[in-house]
């Protein structure tokens, strides 16, 4: 763990469990989650906001984590790719195959999460709105959009 001069204490929910971490005012909640608690599944790509593989959730909705300060997420409930176990979207992903070098998956699974959580009977459009944040360099974004479909048809199968 990186030492600082005045170090920041904060306490953070991350996966349903309540972590300690001592950070600088500087980092962001992407290198806390990586180096300060060993997540690497969130990942970093252009760390300014565009690409997207570092989303995960916070409080529920997707963020951007390499431009969000740790400080600024004390006392929330994160959730990272690493958390989303069991959620449909992972199996969405795995049957339809969306994915190719899989770099950019960890950050569409947590978008298309909190996507289906917060809107679950969400229309194609809204599905294409909120997957814009998330960029794919290596394959075509119908296998993404079919896997969040396929997990749309899990969740509701599931009510």
């Amino acid at each position: 763990m990186k030492e600082y001069t005045n170090p920041t204490r904060l306490v953070l929910t991350v996966n349903g469990e309540q972590r300690t971490v001592y950070v600088s005012p500087a980092d962001t909640l992407l290198h806390t989650l990586r180096r300060n608690l060993g997540l690497t599944g969130t990942k970093l790509g252009c760390e300014n906001g565009d690409c997207g593989a570092c989303t995960v959730q916070v409080d529920g909705r997707p963020v951007k984590s390499c431009y969000t300060l740790a400080v600024d997420v004390d006392d929330s409930e994160i959730t990272t790719v690493e958390g989303l176990t069991e959620s449909p979207v992972r199996e969405g992903f795995r049957r339809e195959q969306g994915f190719q070098c899989g770099y950019c998956t960890p950050g569409f699974i947590a978008n298309a999460d909190a996507l289906l959580t917060a809107h679950p009977d969400a229309d194609r459009a809204t599905q294409v709105d909120w997957l814009q944040s998330n960029i794919c360099r290596c394959t075509g974004y119908e296998k993404i959009e079919s896997a969040v479909r396929v997990a749309q048809e899990q969740t509701g199968a599931d009510r």
